[in-house]
């Protein structure tokens, strides 16, 4: 039987191949940087989402230190054994005032939050709305959770309405990603809210890139719509523009209280290790801080977009670090790709299922720490590549 598995498998992997689906992984040899080293070659890289340039920050890299020397390096147990450090608890405080919600609680992965949220506040008889191009992870969730699955047109509010209205579930959902992943674009987050009190649903917001990067400080999105509602439940990622690890999840206490006691990705892990919260209560300082950080990226965002003007691919609308540039086919993006490779630039090509069919693109991820000079590299080859395109 075994054998029979593995010829079913090499199959099915040699037909993705042949499809341009396959998937490769890059080793870093150095930090997490806008140049990096593979394979004893170096890259100008646009393909990391540390958007504020702070994962090989020297305050934060202290800090890991600091914490490893007071707490060790692993919390050896589940938050509800024995491994909810002081430092775990420190940074849940240091949260709930950042993003201004009563109560967050960590979690080690955005994908585990999303799980653990989804799961433990609907089930059979409830109903869950979710935005078509929403994260792998919360419709992961949405799917296992037994409640009713409903997805509506990439923010198209009045579908979400029409079936809102219709809904006698018992609990609605609504659950969105807040800044999309692949597209970069912004979720309506106050007419969201708004459809939510209207029809006694509450909104899960997934704000896994929005975190650090948009609102007061970088409060998120919550702060960039200015809503602030008991019934917004508030998921961010600590790995991103925090340039650590983990994630949380900030709500009432009633809410933040049912996932520490049914939310299983919470209970059944090993809490992360007790160092990177105390390395990223310095994060959050920075975060506040430093706000160049933010004005840096909307002065490269604009950079970015005067130098891709001429260019015959497609770059969607985004004032946020992501930006992506649409090509179309499968093969044409890994070509790009390839190119760009060979020139010295890392710009990963997305293709489906991540994607729609047809929509293959090369998502340019900016951060901080990109030099203007950076931008104008990336946007020359570019046009290179795309007259040479159009010549042939």
């Amino acid at each position: 039987m075994s054998n029979d598995l593995t010829v079913q498998l090499r199959e099915e992997l040699l037909s993705r191949e042949k499809r341009k689906l396959y998937r490769h992984r890059l080793t870093l040899e150095s930090p997490q940087q806008t140049h990096v080293s593979i394979a004893g070659n170096k890259y100008l890289a646009f393909c990391s989402n540390d958007y504020l340039g702070l994962a090989n920050h020297p305050q934060l890299i202290e800090a890991v230190c600091e914490g490893a020397r007071q707490y060790g390096v692993g919390a050896g147990a589940s938050h509800l054994i024995s491994g909810h450090s002081s430092a775990h608890h420190a940074l849940e405080e240091a949260l709930a005032r950042f993003t201004g919600f009563p109560q967050t609680l960590l979690f080690s992965t955005g994908y585990m939050a999303n799980a653990g949220m989804v799961t433990a506040l609907a089930g059979r008889g409830d109903a869950i709305f979710a935005d078509k191009l929403n994260h792998a992870s919360l419709n992961d969730a949405a799917m296992v959770s037994n409640a009713k699955f409903i997805r509506y047109p990439h923010l198209d509010l009045s579908v979400l309405e029409r079936q809102l209205a219709m809904s006698q579930a018992t609990r609605k959902l609504v659950i969105t990603d807040a800044v999309f992943s692949m597209d970069g674009d912004v979720a309506p987050v106050a007419a969201l809210l708004a459809l939510c009190e209207k029809y006694d649903a509450w909104l899960m917001l997934d704000d896994a890139h929005g975190f650090g990067v948009l609102g007061l400080r970088g409060r998120g999105t919550v702060s960039q719509f200015a809503v602030d509602s008991r019934r917004i439940i508030y998921m961010a990622t600590l790995g991103k523009a925090a340039g650590v690890f983990g994630a949380f999840v900030a709500a009432e206490h009633e809410i933040i209280e049912t996932l520490v006691q049914h939310a299983r990705s919470y209970i059944y892990t090993t809490a992360t290790p007790p160092m990177l919260s105390h390395a990223l209560l310095k994060s959050l300082e920075l975060i506040e801080g430093e706000e160049w950080r933010r004005e840096k990226l909307r002065q490269l965002i604009a950079q970015l977009k005067n130098e891709m003007r001429s260019l015959r691919w497609q770059l969607l609308p985004s004032a946020t670090p992501i930006q992506a540039l649409i090509i179309g086919e499968n093969d044409k993006a890994l070509e790009i790709s390839a190119t760009l490779r060979e020139k010295g630039i890392l710009v990963p090509a997305i293709r489906p299922p991540t994607v729609a069919p047809g929509t293959a693109r090369l998502r340019i991820s900016l951060s901080a720490s990109h030099d203007m000079a950076d931008i104008v590299r990336l946007g020359a080859v570019l046009r290179e590549l795309d007259n040479n395109s159009v010549s042939r």
